[in-house]
């Protein structure tokens, strides 16, 4: 699962997020070839549609410092967070761990909700506050995910302030890898620190409870996807180019789903 920030697509990054999110598809041609991902008729998923998921190219002004902390992110998850997760692997079963999951995805209630409000969809504002009460009342706290069952059938939705500001026409911007937090953009960089205030761990104190907490929740993520990163440079040529078309892409459909009408990307240089 690559972390973008507050957002998540498949293969974990090296980069502690601020906020989770939730998953899509990694476009494959990014892993592989380390280039501009997806062709002219690619979207997200490989698939052939007109107008969605083209390639998108992010400016990248800030490229040196920003390949020094893709660099100091990737040490940082092989000389700390890797090995603290797989020891934490070993000793916490799976099932617990995916509960543990659950219930900090239930906390993050807040960010889904209001986000849906300020994208005007009401009906996903209600599905989140539907998932919300039954998972904290039959999930035992959010620990089990029953919305998810056959069942119910309740579905997480995907969204976040930065989304939501794409959605009222802001740009993405330029590109700009944060130390610890990853891939990010100025409009999703403001988007991190408002979900930074709805996430009720945030109020934890003192502080460096706050931080256990949050790397806590880091660690378990990173133990359920030992390995992905791993995979990820393996295959590209280039790791940090596919990571950057993958989060422009990824961001940018996530805006254009939450629109209702897909628009098709600017060509390079035009903003």
């Amino acid at each position: 699962m690559v972390d973008f920030g507050s957002q998540q697509i498949p293969l974990k990054p090296p980069e502690l997020s601020a906020a989770s999110g939730e998953a899509s598809e990694l476009p494959e041609s990014s892993v592989q070839s380390g280039k501009e991902s997806g062709g002219p008729e690619e979207n997200l998923q490989g698939e052939e549609t007109e107008g969605v998921g083209k390639a998108v190219e992010m400016a990248d002004p800030l490229e040196s410092f920003n390949r020094a902390m893709f660099q100091f992110n990737d040490k940082l998850y092989f000389w700390a967070l890797k090995p603290v997760a797989q020891g934490y692997n070993k000793v916490v079963p799976e099932g617990a761990r995916v509960s543990v999951k659950n219930f900090f995805s239930n906390l993050r209630f807040p960010v889904r909700f209001v986000s849906c409000l300020l994208q005007a969809d009401l009906g996903g504002a209600a599905t989140e506050l539907g998932r919300f009460a039954v998972n904290t009342i039959f999930g035992v706290g959010g620990l089990l995910d029953p919305s998810s069952s056959e069942q119910l059938n309740i579905p997480k939705r995907d969204a976040d302030l930065g989304q939501t500001l794409g959605v009222y026409g802001v740009g993405q911007g330029f590109y700009i890898v944060w130390p610890v937090l990853g891939p990010s953009s100025p409009r999703d960089s403001v988007g991190i620190v408002g979900d930074f205030f709805l996430y009720p761990v945030s109020y934890i104190n003192p502080w460096y409870e706050w931080l256990a907490v949050r790397g806590y929740e880091e660690v378990n993520d990173v133990s359920l996807r030992i390995g992905d990163y791993e995979s990820l440079k393996e295959a590209a040529i280039d790791p940090y180019v596919a990571l950057r078309d993958a989060y422009a892409q990824y961001r940018q459909k996530k805006v254009e789903v939450n629109k209702g009408k897909p628009e098709p990307p600017k060509p390079a240089g035009v903003r």
